[in-house]
């Protein structure tokens, strides 16, 4: 059994810190704020309609905040006791799945990313003319900022998941009959 102190358990809280940073920023958006927005890497057709609040954005942002509370109760789910009711394999490929996801997304292959963004900003990959100065700001913004979080954000949920993978209490069933 895994006690407080558990070195283990570290990664778990540090998934559900950048979870909860990443939700409370969604929330904030949601209800109107404009924090960050501006910095958000994306085609500039959909950044026109995230800048002007449109009703899908809004959306999405409350579907973030959302996924951002599932996000943390997942996490949690990995080292408290009441996370023990969850299947196993759901957790282990739910985490797996998150990390790696995250940490493909900052380094670029599925879009903005240290590669894609390395690129612009060298000039490897020129934007369209139109949009250059837009690129150049965007691939700044993300180079500094959403990949390394990305990537950090990334490896604790693969670091949670390995660490839930080594576990080796016993999990117990949900409901166990009466005898």
């Amino acid at each position: 059994m895994r006690t407080e102190d558990d070195p283990a358990r570290w990664p778990a809280y540090g998934t559900c810190a950048c979870t909860a940073a990443y939700g409370l920023m969604k929330l904030a958006q949601a209800l109107g704020s404009d924090v960050l927005v501006d910095k958000e890497p994306m085609r500039p057709d959909l950044r026109v309609q995230m800048l002007a609040r449109d009703g899908w954005f809004v959306a999405s942002y409350w579907l973030m905040f959302a996924a951002a509370i599932i996000g943390v109760l997942l996490a949690l789910a990995t080292v408290q006791p009441w996370g023990r009711r969850l299947p196993r394999r759901l957790l282990l490929i739910t985490t797996w799945t998150l990390g790696v996801l995250m940490i493909l997304r900052s380094i670029g292959p599925i879009g903005f990313g240290l590669l894609g963004d390395t690129m612009v900003l060298t000039g490897l990959r020129p934007p369209p003319a139109e949009h250059a100065e837009l690129a150049r700001h965007l691939a700044t913004w993300d180079l500094t900022l959403w990949s390394p979080f990305f990537l950090i954000w990334g490896a604790l949920w693969t670091t949670t998941a390995w660490s839930f993978t080594r576990t080796k209490t016993q999990r117990q069933p949900a409901l166990l009959p009466a005898r």
